[in-house]
């Protein structure tokens, strides 16, 4: 099967879409190099430059298009439209990426009658002004593609896109490599030894950007009565701001602010902690992959009950606890819990380990994704 995913970006670019897309490429170009007739995959994206280049990456053909200029975060590539058409007659399955603008804009253009699948990653919601004028091209878009893959149940029931297209839904979960995870003698060691930089104390972990959505202010407030270490590993604009809260709140001597890490390292810190937490406080975070890297690694998570797919991946007493977003009381609590209560900590982490390796792997996320390409092609 050849199929060509769409998307505005594709690694080394920095994004949650753009790696959820290349490992999923990469997944896919790998299971079909095991068979002869197997799949071949393609990716049509943006360079970073105004230069055209053709590469393979992982089995995958990357074919980057020059890039004009930029619209808030959407590239616009002149030609788009005409490169979708000539790929039709070499695809089986095309494969958008939501949000993309500019991709799903030249997909519409090229009025292509390849089956078409969607990825809907998320809710545009802080954008408001720039939603107006994308509503009836979103719209357009979904209406005309032959299946909308969701990431989870509360994102269909929840999104108004998706609410009402219901019936043209597939949910496929996130996937990652949870093998990876797995504590070998390395990770163990390494483990041991950041956590013997922290003595007795307990050490509660958050990963991510530091942007409004993520709610790190709430997760720093709450660490204010908690006897605990707060390891912070991740950049934004909103460091400054969280090191006065912190200080404000007496906290600062227990916050520890880590750039980003590399992926062994990155590991080595989820099996450190007691506990990790996402405190995520707005509907941008539509998933929370890095719950799913703590799960893995046998580490119970504390996050939001927000309206997305954040609940689903941290099942509220079996893989964590979940409290509303923005309330720091219901947080501080909740983590509390957690390190005072060694047995349920324990409990929740391997029954969260369990139900990564069962529910949300690549293995599961490919199989699940292929099976769907073979059904909208053969429906054509």
């Amino acid at each position: 099967m050849r199929i060509t995913m769409l998307n505005k970006y594709y690694p080394p670019h920095l994004g949650g879409i753009e790696y959820h897309a290349r490992d999923l490429a990469c997944a896919l170009a790998e299971r079909g190099g095991r068979d002869v007739c197997g799949e071949r995959v393609r990716v049509l994206t943006t360079n970073e430059s105004r230069t055209r280049t053709v590469e393979e990456s992982g089995g995958v053909e990357v074919v980057r298009l020059a890039r004009q200029f930029g619209v808030s975060s959407a590239p616009v590539a002149f030609g788009t439209a005409k490169e979708i058409a000539r790929m039709a007659d070499e695809t089986d399955v095309f494969h958008l990426h939501f949000p993309s603008p500019w991709s799903e804009l030249s997909w519409l253009t090229a009025r292509t009658q390849v089956p078409t699948v969607v990825t809907y990653h998320s809710d545009i919601v802080r954008q408001r002004r720039g939603l107006a004028l994308y509503r009836p091209f979103i719209s357009r878009l979904l209406d005309r593609v032959d299946t909308i893959i969701a990431t989870s149940p509360d994102m269909v029931r929840h999104s108004e896109f998706l609410a009402t297209r219901a019936d043209k839904c597939r949910v496929i979960p996130f996937g990652i490599h949870v093998e990876r995870h797995a504590p070998t003698p390395e990770v163990t060691a390494r483990a041991a030894q950041l956590r013997a930089e922290h003595g007795d104390r307990p050490i509660v972990l958050f990963v991510g950007r530091l942007v409004y959505y993520k709610g790190v202010d709430v997760l720093v407030r709450a660490m204010g009565g908690l006897d605990a270490d707060l390891v912070i590993i991740g950049q934004g604009p909103l460091e400054p701001m969280l090191r006065e809260i912190a200080t404000d709140n007496g906290a600062i001597t227990r916050t520890h602010f880590l750039p980003p890490q590399p992926s062994s390292e990155l590991i080595a810190w989820y099996h450190a902690a007691d506990v990790f937490c996402l405190p995520s406080v707005a509907r941008s975070e539509a998933f929370g992959l890095v719950q799913l890297e703590a799960h893995a690694s046998g580490t119970p998570v504390v996050s939001t009950s927000l309206t997305t797919g954040v609940p689903f991946v941290n099942a509220d007493g079996v893989t964590g606890l979940t409290v509303p977003p923005g309330d720091d009381g219901a947080l501080a609590e909740a983590l509390g819990t957690l390190i005072a209560d060694d047995r349920l900590r324990l409990q929740l982490g391997e029954q969260a380990r369990e139900r990564a390796f069962r529910d949300f792997s690549m293995e599961r996320m490919v199989e699940e994704t292929l099976g769907l390409y073979r059904e909208v092609a053969c429906g054509k």
